[in-house]
């Protein structure tokens, strides 16, 4: 994955579904006249979340990027924030470690996705600077998958003066809302790429080294994987 892929997956990470900051922003601006269309948007529809969220984000990203600039550790704190509440981060950490995984304590799960999550946040995070937020968001289509547990939103990232960049979302149903599992930009898999990149160190040493090593720096969520 290149590093310019990492971005967008990143930013496609932070601009996808948050039923929680969704419904909290409705919640805000709520009035008792309201109330209802305030439920109504708690509980959209994956693809109305990705929409409406892409929007919050994008336009914060933007209207505080000159705070962000000159400090880096509200950037960090922003993106965590984000990060943590749309990404399900366990879930995707027991996609990647793959048949490494079974059988695994949740807790080395958490510790392995809490890592990975971090590491990527601390490399790349800043790149999101660079990042166009001026980019329009146009969903194309939303697909129930396996019965209508996870969903596949098909949206595209509209740029002036290029074509359209494909981004998919497959999301699940945690039981507290719509949570991201994997993002796929220009095709390229988030969990496949890490999957791939992890497969060897995960053979030679148990998921609670691997976590430590991405903890110490010894071992990195490398942007040019694939």
């Amino acid at each position: 994955m290149k590093r310019s892929l990492l971005t967008l997956t990143l930013a496609a990470v932070l601009t996808a579904a948050s039923p929680l900051a969704f419904a909290q922003a409705a919640a805000a601006s709520a009035t008792a006249s309201t109330k209802a269309n305030a439920s109504a948007k708690a509980t959209a529809s994956p693809s109305q979340l990705v929409l409406a969220n892409s929007t919050r984000i994008l336009t914060t990203l933007e209207a505080r990027r000159p705070e962000f600039t000159k400090n880096r550790g509200a950037l960090k704190q922003f993106v965590a924030s984000e990060f943590n509440q749309m990404f399900d981060r366990d879930y995707a950490a027991r996609l990647v470690l793959g048949t490494h995984g079974r059988g695994a304590s949740d807790a080395d799960i958490k510790l392995f996705a809490n890592a990975l999550s971090d590491n990527l946040m601390q490399r790349y995070g800043s790149s999101l600077l660079d990042f166009n937020t001026r980019l329009k968001v146009r969903v194309k289509s939303e697909t129930p998958l396996r019965g209508g547990a996870v969903v596949k939103v098909s949206s595209e990232l509209l740029r002036q003066g290029g074509g359209p960049i494909p981004v998919d979302y497959l999301m699940r149903n945690t039981g507290s809302g719509w949570k991201v599992f994997d993002v796929m930009v220009e095709g390229v898999s988030f969990v496949q790429t890490f999957r791939s990149q992890f497969d060897a160190p995960l053979k030679r040493k148990p998921i609670a080294q691997v976590a430590a090593d991405l903890r110490a720096g010894k071992l990195n969520a490398d942007a040019s994987t694939n």
